[in-house]
């Protein structure tokens, strides 16, 4: 909810951005906020991801993909993400957001994510992103590339991509995941 008013804000400046295709990387401008801020006085590791909602929405209406999603009742879900830090970023300090897809498989989108500051890295994210029907289910990677307008054959994700993704992976909603502790 913190985000609502930057996300309709960018939303619009994304709207009057130049067009981008789906090989491109977004950038969006930001500054650092009252509200993004933990009790160091630094933006909390939690709205880094908060944040990068409004990257992969850059990229989505951008593209054209997000008009075109939201016509057929679709959007997309975060189903892994993880994020490395090496620099913190400060009170009012301006810094881009760059978004980029890296990958498509057989279930997911993959996006990687820089928080860059002066051409500078100070913090790098991967995503694993679905997309879902409003009506119900899972909309099938043939029909979101069809859709996207891209060819997955020319998105196959990195190889440490791929184990990332084995590797964090939890066991499908119609499987059992009990909470137990070793």
């Amino acid at each position: 909810m913190h985000l609502l008013f930057r996300t309709i804000l960018h939303m619009l400046r994304s709207r009057r951005a130049s067009a981008l295709d789906a090989t491109s990387v977004s950038r969006i401008r930001l500054r650092v906020l009252p509200t993004d801020l933990d009790v160091l006085g630094h933006m909390n590791n939690g709205v880094y991801l908060s944040i990068m909602d409004l990257g992969r929405m850059d990229l989505l209406v951008r593209t054209g993909s997000w008009k075109r999603l939201n016509a057929l009742g679709m959007y997309p879900v975060m189903a892994n993400e993880t994020i490395s830090f090496r620099k913190s970023l400060q009170p009012w300090q301006r810094f881009d957001l760059e978004t980029r897809i890296v990958g498509i498989d057989e279930r997911a989108v993959y996006c990687e994510q820089r928080f860059v500051v002066d051409g500078e890295i100070y913090a790098q994210a991967m995503t694993r992103g679905r997309f879902l029907r409003k009506g119900g289910g899972v909309v099938s990677i043939e029909d979101l590339t069809r859709l996207l307008e891209v060819d997955a054959a020319h998105f196959p994700p990195p190889e440490w991509v791929k184990r990332w993704a084995a590797d964090v992976a939890l066991p499908s909603t119609r499987a059992e995941a009990p909470s137990i502790w070793d």
